[in-house]
């Protein structure tokens, strides 16, 4: 009786989340997902499902666009004496079956499964998977076996959604963020941060591992904060990410910057000087000394601006090298130097080698 007095205390307290009861439950630790989706299925009158164990009919999901299961919270998932079956986290949207009726023509037969369950699920079958490359070995093929031995974890599913969702709406950044009530998933788009997501609480400390494995971070050290690196590929698309964790009083704090090889590299006509800078821009560069300052916040163009001057600089009578951590694009007739301080290799002893 106390820890549900305790609940009903917070789901006031937390009113601006518009948190059922049960969601209220399992976030303070008093109730495990399947446990509470067991107890609203009894009460609501329909079947209890786990999705991990259903064998999901891929020709079911598709009576539905991609966007009116994310709107409605809703997957088909088979069908049933000529009805189709949709597990739900909230069976009681008498809304949403009515309009779901409308949109297939077919008599809608709601199963309750949990909200994470739900979650993986819907991204799993409605996005491209992820397969895990080696970041030591960039050049081989994608190491699938890492990702399909833990297809099963939601985590893992998890961490491939989020970097997913972030490459297709072109983030440059994903900012995963433990709040004291909840877990939150920003991303930054052209330089603007937008709130995406607000994953199960509980999944935190498991989805900060999971980033920390294909980093090469130590998933043990949580007190200080951590750099490391990986490379994904979603579909047919190479995609570099840095991380960073930073250690805050509710857990740990991860952002991802994403790089994508794919993207178009620009020329110093594409940045947009007003034309009396071009020209001063253009003979700056072209100076054989000096320095060249680039500064600006996160997402401002610093490493396009630079990349648009290699472009610019790269023909057969130059010799350029550069030191960059990382090389976010590579530029044939370019010697670039990867940072990579385990091995020695700094910024500095970089220069150093470079001027003997």
């Amino acid at each position: 009786m106390e820890q549900l007095e305790i609940a009903l205390r917070k789901q006031e307290e937390w009113k601006d989340r518009k948190m059922f009861l049960g969601q209220v439950l399992v976030e303070l630790g008093f109730a495990t997902e399947s446990a509470v989706a067991r107890a609203v299925a009894a009460q609501a009158g329909v079947p209890f499902i786990s999705l991990e164990e259903y064998p999901i009919d891929a020709s079911a999901c598709k009576l539905l666009e991609p966007d009116v299961i994310r709107r409605y919270q809703a997957l088909p998932i088979g069908f049933e004496d000529n009805a189709l079956l949709v597990a739900m986290a909230q069976p009681r949207n008498i809304i949403a079956i009515e309009d779901l009726r409308l949109l297939t023509g077919m008599e809608i037969r709601p199963v309750l499964v949990t909200d994470t369950e739900l979650m993986m699920h819907m991204e799993r079958l409605l996005r491209p998977q992820l397969e895990v490359e080696d970041v030591e070995e960039e050049e081989t093929e994608p190491d699938i076996l890492v990702a399909s031995e833990a297809q099963d974890k939601p985590a893992v599913r998890l961490a491939n959604m989020i970097i997913g969702q972030a490459v297709q709406a072109k983030a440059s950044d994903v900012h995963i963020e433990p709040l004291e009530k909840g877990l939150r998933v920003r991303f930054r788009i052209d330089g603007v941060l937008h709130e995406i997501m607000h994953p199960p609480r509980h999944l935190h400390a498991s989805l900060v591992s999971r980033i920390k494995v294909m980093a090469n971070m130590d998933i043990a050290e949580r007190r200080i904060p951590q750099d490391g690196r990986a490379t994904v590929k979603v579909e047919d698309r190479i995609v570099d990410i840095r991380v960073a964790t930073l250690p805050t009083p509710y857990g740990e704090k991860v952002t991802l910057r994403i790089l994508d090889r794919q993207s178009k590299l620009m020329t110093l006509q594409d940045l947009g000087f007003p034309e009396d800078q071009a020209g001063k821009f253009q003979e700056m560069i072209n100076l054989p000394y000096g320095m060249i300052l680039v500064t600006g916040p996160t997402g401002s163009g610093k490493s396009t601006t630079l990349y648009a001057i290699l472009n610019a600089l790269n023909q057969a009578d130059k010799h350029i090298i550069t030191i960059e951590d990382p090389v976010e694009r590579r530029l044939d007739g370019v010697n670039q130097i990867q940072v990579n301080v385990q091995a020695g290799v700094t910024f500095a002893t970089g220069l150093r080698a470079i001027l003997r």
